[in-house]
């Protein structure tokens, strides 16, 4: 196809140039003629061969900067890091001065007395008490420093420890009564017995811490009974003190 494209060229170039070397030959000045058609580009030649190896290069080395910086600003505060492990226990100190006499004690007798507590009630009504309801023990036997309160039927702690408390009840009906201590229930005591009068009785060791309270409190059945033959007792004692 390219070989035909070139005949093509070569024809038309024969018949553009035949007038003109007409003209040439007849007159004595002729006009320049046509630009011919540029031709084809060439192809791209063949690889050169290889030079020959380069010297080595020189490598130059710069001069040595300064071995060390100017201090820089200090940097802001930064937060503060999590607790490390604690060390180990350092050795004893010296001791210290001798402090000097403290007060003088109680008397023996007084600090006998204040660890002291005892209290035994009676109720000497033949009236039954209310229906779930504490239990008042007017009649005074023993009371050490009136920690016993008539008034509320309740035994107020002055002196930690472990108490012993027991009743004795005259009755003459059905009876439940509970021990309680700042209102939690520390026991039961009932008797079902009926038609017959009797006595009934229970006691309980208890462990108190100081300003705690203690009393007897009625359930349904509340036939305590009191008579001048037979009181219904309440007494509580200081077994140990802590």
């Amino acid at each position: 196809m390219l070989h035909r494209c070139f005949i093509v060229i070569g024809a038309l170039l024969s018949l553009a140039v035949s007038p003109l070397v007409a003209l040439e030959s007849c007159q004595a000045t002729g006009y320049p003629g046509i630009p011919g058609i540029p031709g084809l580009p060439g192809r791209d030649g063949r690889d050169g061969e290889r030079g020959q190896k380069g010297d080595p290069g020189q490598l130059l080395h710069g001069t040595a900067g300064p071995k060390k910086g100017a201090k820089g600003e200090p940097g802001p505060l930064g937060y503060p890091g999590k607790r490390g492990q604690s060390g180990e226990p350092g050795e004893a100190g010296v001791p210290g001065t001798q402090g000097g006499p403290g007060e003088p004690g109680e008397d023996g007798k007084t600090a006998g007395v204040q660890q002291q507590a005892a209290f035994s009630v009676a109720r000497g009504t033949s009236e039954f008490p209310d229906r779930t309801s504490f239990i008042r023990f007017t009649k005074i036997i023993t009371n050490i420093n009136d920690d016993y309160n008539s008034v509320t039927g309740r035994f107020k702690c002055r002196v930690p420890g472990t108490y012993y408390f027991v009743y004795h009840a005259s009755i003459e009906d059905r009876f439940c009564v509970l021990l309680k201590r700042d209102n939690t229930p520390l026991a039961p005591f009932c008797d079902h017995r009926r038609g017959k009068r009797q006595v009934t009785s229970g006691g309980l060791a208890v462990y108190l811490s100081k300003d705690q309270e203690v009393w007897m409190e009625t359930q349904t059945y509340r036939g305590m009974t009191g008579k001048t033959t037979g009181y219904s007792i309440f007494s509580g004692f200081l077994l140990h003190a802590h």
